[in-house]
């Protein structure tokens, strides 16, 4: 089974670090980032520029890649969620030849 991770940063530097070692730790075959902009609530409504992550990775490997981002993440609550997810058989094949 495959998921994929969806996660926000504050700072690019930030996500392409996190990205970066998820991938060469074969917890992803594939991390993409991009710049959004988020509105919720803490300490009241904010807004803020983000940077979101969306990790390919294997259905097993959800629960590390959560532990390792929560270790290198500056957020006290980062936001991390998995989705289940269905696709491309060649590209499902290649996510699994590419992470442990």
């Amino acid at each position: 089974m495959f998921s994929v991770v969806y996660i926000t940063t504050s700072k690019l530097d930030e996500a392409k670090r996190i990205a970066r070692i998820l991938v060469e730790e074969r917890l992803a075959a594939c991390v993409n980032v991009f710049p959004i902009t988020s509105i919720y609530h803490w300490n009241g409504l904010q807004e803020e520029k983000e940077i979101a992550l969306i990790v390919k990775t294997m259905t097993k490997n959800v629960k590390k890649v959560e532990n390792k981002v929560k270790e290198l993440h500056s957020y006290d609550v980062p936001c991390i969620i998995s989705f289940k997810i269905d696709g491309s058989k060649e590209f499902l094949k290649w996510i699994g030849e590419e992470v442990k």
